[in-house]
């Protein structure tokens, strides 16, 4: 009779450290994830940033609010440069690269922390393989500048950054810094087409577009010789 209560206690211990092991919280954050995409798939929600926003929300608010909201749909997976476009098209090209950036900035920021809290322990001992590994040796050493180039090179997904950063060894300070910095050149170039879409033919909207064009064939360039790379030394 007197071990009793500790049975309870027993099971309430183990029921607690299976709720916080590491693949308890993997699982958490890809139901969270999906979650969100799921939400993005029914809401629509850059269509409704471009087209939706309050005509009266103006000002300082209007521009906080939609860096806010850009953060939140950058986490569920919306694709950055639609969001870069609406924030160009609702507040012209300096309010618009702000609240882009300052959107950026925290979709990066949430996402990091989502995966540094609920999936790193359980992804991290998976790390396989050379380019995995080297990846994360990179980031680990050398966040900032690693972050950097990632966020300057078009060709990396928004998510995998986070997430590989997250993953890494990376601090949250340099990790936000990098990301940035280094959106500023192609998230400028969208903000600014996005609020001279009404102009296509004005210098500034093309460009914004030549930038754009640019930076996406060199992207695909430059991936296409990395891939091509591996059958070159194999002689395939």
């Amino acid at each position: 009779m007197l071990d009793s209560p500790a049975a309870p206690a027993g099971l309430t211990l183990r029921t607690t450290r299976a709720l916080l092991s590491p693949w308890a919280r993997l699982a958490l954050l890809v139901a969270l994830l999906a979650a969100a995409a799921a939400s993005v798939l029914v809401w629509d929600p850059q269509r409704l940033l471009a087209h939706g926003w309050p005509a009266q929300l103006t000002g300082a608010a209007a521009v906080l609010l939609f860096g806010v909201a850009y953060g939140l749909c950058a986490v569920a997976f919306v694709p950055r440069p639609l969001l870069n476009l609406a924030a160009g098209a609702l507040f012209g090209a300096q309010p618009g690269l702000v609240a882009a950036l300052g959107g950026t900035v925290l979709g990066a920021g949430l996402s990091f922390v989502l995966g540094r809290v609920l999936g790193r322990d359980a992804l991290r001992p998976l790390l396989r393989g050379r380019l995995l590994l080297s990846l994360d040796r990179q980031l680990s050493r050398h966040g900032f500048r690693s972050m950097l180039a990632m966020r300057l090179f078009p060709g990396v997904p928004f998510a995998a950054a986070n997430y590989g950063g997250a993953v890494s060894e990376m601090r949250l300070a340099p990790f936000l810094a990098a990301t940035a910095l280094g959106s500023v050149p192609n998230t400028a170039a969208y903000v600014i087409a996005g609020s001279r879409a009404s102009t296509p033919t004005s210098p500034a909207f093309l460009l914004a577009m030549g930038f754009i064009a640019v930076t996406g064939l060199a992207a695909v360039v430059v991936a296409w010789r990395r891939r091509s790379r591996p059958r070159a030394a194999t002689g395939q």
